[in-house]
């Protein structure tokens, strides 16, 4: 099973380290699929905003909702991230060299989200890369039955990771 996770205690570092690792990809050739996250600050106002833009050259999609000053609710746009969910399957092909996802999260953990695609990409033999935050590491971990690489954030071991493995990279045409 070629599936790795990253993990980090920094607001956003895994998001900026795996739209890092997206790009070092494409530029190389490889043809990449899933969503990078975009978090944007909001003015004095709350949580910030977080958007998912579709690997690789796919909308931006807003996936957060803003419940107001002080409100304690979930934020995330279950619809958006659906909608995420739906352009990256749609994007998946057999040319895809990885899929990289922002987030193992909530959703996924419950047996939503990019769950199914994940499978999806590891039944076709495409590598997964995704964020595992510490909440949903149990989670993760049972869903992949434990065989998922732990990766530091360093863009030379994602690199590596990919490099080793053993099957031949699919690049764009």
């Amino acid at each position: 099973m070629n599936i790795a996770y990253i993990t980090s205690t920094q607001r956003g570092e895994a998001d900026r380290a795996l739209a890092q690792f997206a790009a070092r990809l494409a530029a190389r050739g490889t043809r990449v699929a899933g969503v990078v996250q975009i978090n944007t600050e909001r003015q004095g106002d709350g949580p910030c905003d977080m958007d998912v833009r579709v690997l690789p050259d796919g909308p931006v999609i807003r996936i957060s909702q803003y419940l107001g000053r002080g409100a304690k609710g979930c934020r995330l746009n279950a619809a958006a991230l659906e909608q995420a969910v739906a352009e990256v399957a749609a994007g998946l092909s057999d040319e895809t060299g990885i899929l990289i996802l922002n987030k193992f999260g909530k959703h996924e953990a419950e047996g939503r989200g990019f769950r199914e695609l994940i499978g999806e990409a590891l039944m076709r033999d495409i590598p997964v890369i995704t964020g595992v935050n510490a909440l949903n590491l149990e989670a993760f971990l049972e869903f992949t039955g434990g065989l998922a690489a732990p990766l530091p954030l360093c863009q030379d071991a994602l690199t590596g990771w990919f490099d080793a493995l053993s099957r031949p990279v699919r690049r764009v045409a």
